[in-house]
């Protein structure tokens, strides 16, 4: 079986006249984490959001293997704060799992003692985690996050980042995310897409942090 898991090609998407990607060309491997990063309103989400078939492109393809299973972290979520909804109801809603599994991945994330808290309670970080947490629960062959570290304050988005390379590491999934901060990201990623409704650059982190159309 090909180690690829997912390749847009020549993906272009319009909205409302307007041209929000053109021409897009990416491709994810099993093992590998690609970072997608560029200046808000570069169409970043909007290429996720192709990549996984919940936005249809107007030219172009997406191919991905099949029987591939996404886990997927969105950029934010809203809970209604009168909800009486904790941590291990949270992970229960829509995702079944064998006993034991969500608080074995509570640990995985590092937050077991959060698995009864209040959802409402947690803060920015937790919350990454336990959203994180959630996607491991489908067992994907790749994971996509759109901006993992929303919320998160300075001191723990590396720490963020560094959990998102050593689950890959262990699970051997594939991983494609959105980040705005290549300095932080550059230890964590194997690949950066430079992208500002087309691709600029990629490359190595290295590669692509000198590169003329990033800088």
């Amino acid at each position: 079986m090909s180690d690829i898991l997912l390749e847009v090609d020549g993906l272009t998407v319009r909205r409302g006249g307007n041209e929000i990607l053109r021409g897009v060309d990416l491709t994810v491997k099993a093992h590998e984490i690609i970072t997608v990063v560029g200046p808000n309103g570069a169409g970043k989400t909007t290429l996720l959001r192709a990549a996984m078939g919940l936005l249809r492109a107007d030219e172009g393809r997406v191919k991905r293997r099949p029987g591939l299973t996404i886990g997927y972290v969105p950029q934010s979520i809203e809970i209604d704060p009168v909800l009486p909804l904790n941590v291990r109801r949270f992970l229960s809603l829509g995702v079944s799992a064998a006993k034991g599994v969500r608080a074995s991945l509570m640990d995985e994330v590092d937050v077991p003692h959060l698995i009864d808290r209040p959802i409402t309670a947690l803060s920015g970080g937790e919350l990454r985690r336990v959203l994180l947490a959630r996607a491991l629960l489908r067992e994907p062959d790749l994971l996509v996050l759109d901006e993992p570290v929303q919320g998160v304050d300075v001191g723990g988005q590396a720490e963020i980042y560094n959990l998102i390379a050593r689950l890959r590491d262990k699970h051997g999934f594939g991983v494609l995310m959105v980040s705005h901060d290549l300095h932080l990201v550059m230890g964590a990623t194997d690949h950066v897409v430079c992208l500002n409704q087309h691709v600029c650059c990629d490359g190595a982190p290295e590669t692509v942090q000198q590169h003329p159309e990033y800088v």
